[in-house]
């Protein structure tokens, strides 16, 4: 399992693409695995036949751990000989030299690769015959050509098979080998660091296997009567829930509201949706409210700020990282538009509506996420009037926008339908003070109730 995210230490296997058997080229795709920040696609990094799969769907590993086994010899995986090879024939001594030696064509890389693809690189090249061999060979002794097991030597493994011993917490002396001359494989390691039950999928499934090889979006649910439905809190959610609690319980949270008159703005979608530079783009009330918070952190750049606690400084971000909200089947996530201070309307349009588009079908990948310096939260699609949000961890505030309703408002001394909307602004109080908070969030709003300062402002 490799570390696909920043600080991740475990992830949830939500879907296998291959079986035992199956063959499979370098960067194919090979299964689905979710992670406290997203579900990633995970490609095999060689050739070869896929040999053992060490995990069902639904189970949650560790990083680092063998997932999967490929044999890249070509074939199918290797069997294990029908009995234990006879040493009768004087050829055996020379059997113990892998160790200078490449392994037999049946090893089994795993899916990151930790050993095998370094050992490969190193090996010396096979002697053309065996016969320089002296029977100074420290793994060789009397015992096994008189074919006895040894009275307490070391294990018969070669080093590649060693290292994956170590890396699985095997003791190799407690694995019954069945390589020719009672030498240790790859197999027998993996045999002996599989857990008890079993969670192979091999052949026919073991009828006690738990029923956790759906992938579904969400985490699995359990139901434990007619009354109520239990469900794991796992991957996504679990990381939310984590950092929210984190967040708001570390950040001295402030929450300031405006509300004001957004019909310009409204208009002016209207408009540039009929404007050929805008030509299949999507244009709403969020690109031009995401613009103009843009516009405000340029006015107002101390908003845009982390408080680095270890070093008890207030870090300046030179650049904007526009988080916006998305609720997903699997939970809330924020990814980020990189530099979207530097964008164009139409850019900036286009980034929207990628970020959108991925979330949606699930494919955020973690990098898409990190590194953040402020989030838009749209409550408003929910038909809600505002909200108080919580900081995204790392970032100093966030925008809550609410519905966008028709209500009845003075406008040029006269009580007039006009289209309304509040916007909430969290800041943590820390390194935003209540001048910083409530001049930022009036520019936005009046950015909004008079589009043309995108203009002049910007």
């Amino acid at each position: 399992m490799p570390d696909v995210g920043e600080g991740l230490t475990e992830a949830e296997i939500l879907k296998w693409y291959v079986q035992p058997g199956d063959t499979v080229e370098d960067g194919q795709i090979v299964c689905e695995v979710e992670t406290a920040k997203a579900a990633v696609e995970l490609p095999i990094p060689f050739d070869g036949t896929v040999h053992e799969l060490l995990f069902p769907e639904g189970t949650t590993v560790d990083v680092g751990q063998v997932i999967i086994s490929v044999n890249v010899g070509g074939g199918a995986a290797p069997e294990a000989p029908a009995a234990p090879a006879a040493v009768a024939a004087p050829e055996p001594v020379a059997a113990p030299v892998p160790a200078a030696e490449p392994e037999a064509e049946g090893r089994q890389p795993v899916l990151v690769g930790y050993g095998v693809a370094a050992s490969s690189t190193k090996r010396r090249a096979r002697k053309a015959a065996p016969t320089a061999v002296t029977p100074a060979a420290p793994v060789v002794v009397p015992e096994q050509l008189n074919g006895h097991a040894p009275a307490g030597p070391r294990p018969l493994a070669k080093p590649p098979v060693r290292k994956l011993a170590k890396d699985l917490g095997v003791d190799l002396a407690s694995v019954t080998p069945t390589g020719p001359d009672g030498i240790i494989t790859r197999e027998d390691v993996h045999r002996a660091a599989a857990p008890a039950p079993a969670p192979v999928v091999e052949a026919p499934a073991p009828v006690a296997a738990p029923a956790p090889v759906a992938a579904p979006a969400v985490a699995t649910a359990v139901a434990s009567d007619a009354r109520e439905t239990r469900v794991p809190i796992k991957g996504v959610r679990k990381a939310t829930a984590a950092a929210m609690v984190g967040s708001a319980f570390t950040a001295p949270h402030v929450t300031e509201f405006v509300t004001f008159d957004i019909t310009r703005t409204m208009k002016l979608v209207e408009e540039l949706k009929a404007d050929k530079d805008m030509a299949g783009l999507r244009v709403n009330p969020l690109l031009l409210i995401a613009k103009a918070v843009l516009v405000a952190v340029k006015r107002n750049p101390e908003i845009n700020a982390a408080w680095d606690e270890a070093a008890q400084e207030i870090v300046l971000k030179h650049y904007v990282n526009l988080g916006i909200a998305a609720a997903t089947p699997r939970g809330l996530i924020v990814p980020n538009i990189k530099d979207a201070h530097a964008q164009t309307l139409p850019e900036l349009s286009k980034s929207l509506s990628e970020l959108v588009a991925t979330a949606r079908e699930g494919k955020t990948t973690p990098a898409a996420m990190q590194g953040g310096t402020f989030t838009i939260t749209n409550v408003g699609v929910f038909g809600v009037d505002t909200g108080t949000p919580i900081l995204n961890p790392g970032e100093s505030a966030i925008l809550a926008v609410g519905a966008i309703k028709l209500q009845p408002w003075v406008h040029k001394g006269k009580v007039k339908p006009r289209q309304v909307t509040t916007l909430a602004l969290s800041f943590d109080h820390r390194l935003v003070d209540g001048e910083l908070g409530s001049k930022f969030l009036a520019d936005i709003a009046a950015i909004l109730e008079q589009p043309k300062r995108l203009i002049t402002w910007a």
